[in-house]
């Protein structure tokens, strides 16, 4: 979505009263501005299973650019305003956050990406890789994390390239294509194994856009709540930089991110000022302008015509009070797709992953744990047959 298109949607919109948000268009773009406050961290859905594991370093042992961790405990990288946050889930995950260096071709030198790592790796196990939403940030995943890790699940929450907290000073081009092989470098350099990829919102879309061009690196699709079927303007190339950043001025101001925030959940939070807070803590850095608006004015996603592409197995999970984007997408989505779940997830508005945590959680392990299941019965018929033969 272009900031034009936002601020045009957002000055023909009001802000919803408290309780059940507003019904979207289907052609509505995802505001997602991001994440919110829970009182207490759920308790674990799953004993860890026995994979044979390898400890990873430390977030601050291994920060490849030298920036250790602050007095309070935080990266230095992430802006000050961090330490206003009282959010206990989003105060431990920003901890954390590290940069690792990912080597891409259209940077001369790595760059410094943000992501939170797993305390372990499973050699044995699929990883689960986390993207986010348009203009977000790893932190969107500060309740559900926890929650596949304590599983036992190997859990990458990574930062696409242009949002989130990486170190983009030498301003490297944040469109589609270079936002495709960042993730991919990233897989190469540090995952290394087919990994599940989990897209909310456009992460859905950039998870299409990434499984159809490198179909090795993925081994089954989660989406939630995709933005997947709106196509970005054309004519944004030839409109006057001046006026994007206009555009991403407002994107980033308070008013919006309340209203945004407001939209986004079923219900108005208690703790709403930390929400819109660690919402909009990355638009704090930099650079985000620059590459904000070099994404919009390069065209942004398009990928209605990769969906039927993707022969990856697919788990769709969407709110049903969604108020950015209708959930009747979502049955037009499984029947595109050509191998996928669905399951909506009752008084929840667009980001279950935030407020319905264990919820979202449980249909992601069920998931994992279903296909699992399938892979052994059919292994087992495989051998049988062959012992009979």
């Amino acid at each position: 979505m272009t900031s034009v298109q936002l601020r045009a949607q957002l000055q023909a919109s009001k802000p919803p009263a408290r309780g059940r948000a507003r019904a979207a268009q289907p052609d509505q773009m995802p505001l997602l501005l991001t994440s919110s406050s829970l009182p207490t961290l759920p308790r674990p859905l799953a004993a860890p299973s026995r994979a044979r594991v390898r400890v990873a370093a430390s977030a601050a042992a291994s920060a490849p650019d030298g920036a250790g961790a602050a007095a309070t405990g935080f990266p230095s990288f992430l802006p000050p305003a961090v330490e206003h946050i009282r959010d206990g889930a989003a105060i431990r995950l920003a901890k954390r956050i590290e940069r690792v260096p990912v080597q891409t071709g259209f940077s001369g030198s790595p760059i410094l990406s943000s992501c939170v790592r797993p305390l372990k790796q499973q050699e044995d196990a699929e990883p689960i890789v986390l993207l986010h939403g348009f203009d977000s940030s790893c932190l969107e995943w500060r309740y559900t994390y926890p929650l596949l890790e304590e599983a036992g699940h190997e859990a990458w929450a990574v930062d696409i390239l242009g949002w989130g907290f990486s170190d983009l000073a030498t301003r490297p081009p944040c469109d589609v294509a270079s936002k495709r092989e960042h993730l991919y470098q990233f897989w190469k350099a540090y995952i290394k194994r087919p990994m599940v990829l989990v897209g909310p919102s456009l992460g859905a879309a950039v998870a299409i856009d990434f499984s159809t061009k490198y179909p090795e690196a993925v081994s089954k699709l989660i989406f939630i709540g995709a933005s997947v079927y709106t196509e970005s303007p054309k004519e944004m190339n030839r409109m006057p930089k001046f006026v994007s950043y206009a555009g991403v001025f407002i994107l980033k101001s308070l008013p919006l991110r309340f209203l945004a925030t407001s939209l986004a959940f079923n219900k108005t939070p208690n703790e709403f000022f930390d929400w819109v807070q660690i919402g909009r803590l990355h638009c704090l850095l930099p650079w985000w302008e620059d590459a904000t608006v070099d994404f919009m004015i390069r065209g942004g996603y398009n990928v209605l015509k990769k969906i039927k592409q993707v022969k990856h197995k697919c788990l769709i999970v969407w709110g049903e009070d969604d108020g950015i984007i209708s959930s009747k997408l979502a049955y037009r989505l499984h029947q595109e797709l050509p191998d996928a779940t669905l399951r909506l997830v009752r008084q929840c508005g667009h980001i279950p992953h935030v407020e319905k945590p264990k919820e979202a959680a449980k249909l992601v392990l069920e998931f994992l744990e279903r296909d699992k299941v399938e892979k052994t019965d059919r292994a087992s018929s495989v051998t049988t047959v062959l012992g009979n033969i």
